[in-house]
């Protein structure tokens, strides 16, 4: 891989520019964050694997994780801070998202919306647990796959790029998978059910981002050419409780 473009280009410069694709990535982003929170997580699927039998499983887990190839992307060509923004972002909308499916389907009914209230408040409505445990794994598994793979490419000076989406997606969806399952049914599932869906689907979803490495290599490269931008998070602050680049 090339050296960085941008970086000896101090924070400051960093922070002022101008991209062409930034917030179209941001858009992508927080647009996949929201189909797959609000109609991926509706839907348990099942599938019958070879030599494992049937499998289990939230038909959101599909698309979810593209979440975090869009994460891997924004970190490793804009760089941390850029990415934090993006996660707050993210998290605001799915906020806005639970607020907006509490209230409306609170609201008086209307007569003849009497049987349809029912198929809505089966799709839209979450218990404040579910909707707790989503906000929270998400916020807490993005920060972790973006700071792990941050600190990575100045580990590996830029090198192998395919160890640091997979090896951040494999910490980052830990922490997530950890997080939703225990804060969402612990306690009303039965503890080994708990365990045993979580590392479904920490399975799935990372196995889905090994099965899309050649994607990100081919967006990551396209984007650091068109934005002549390489960032390396030399002097970053990495707290996650703050909107500065």
């Amino acid at each position: 891989m090339h050296e960085p473009i941008a970086a000896s280009a101090p924070a400051a410069a960093h922070s002022g520019r101008v991209y062409r694709y930034y917030d179209l990535v941001m858009v992508a982003f927080v647009t996949v964050l929201l189909c797959s929170n609000l109609i991926g997580a509706a839907k348990a699927a099942q599938v019958t694997l070879p030599w494992i039998g049937p499998v289990t499983f939230g038909a959101g887990v599909l698309f979810f994780p593209v979440s975090y190839i869009f994460g891997d992307v924004l970190t490793e060509v804009y760089g941390y801070g850029r990415d934090r923004r993006v996660v707050w972002a993210g998290f605001a909308a799915l906020a806005f998202a639970t607020f907006m499916a509490f209230v409306v389907l609170r609201m008086p009914v209307a007569p003849f919306m009497i049987d349809y209230q029912k198929s809505l408040e089966d799709v839209f409505g979450n218990t404040w647990r579910i909707a707790l445990g989503s906000l929270i794994a998400f916020c807490c598994g993005s920060f972790t796959n973006s700071y792990t793979l941050a600190k990575m490419k100045l580990w590996t000076n830029g090198r192998w790029l395919w160890t640091r989406t997979i090896g951040s997606t494999l910490a980052g969806e830990l922490v997530d998978s950890s997080l939703f399952y225990v804060i969402a049914f612990y306690g009303i599932w039965p503890l080994e059910k708990v365990i045993q869906v979580a590392i479904a689907q920490y399975v799935l979803k990372t196995g889905w981002e090994i099965v899309m490495t050649p994607v990100t290599y081919k967006v990551v490269g396209f984007l650091k050419r068109a934005e002549r931008e390489d960032w390396y998070d030399r002097n970053t602050n990495f707290t996650p409780f703050r909107l500065k680049v």
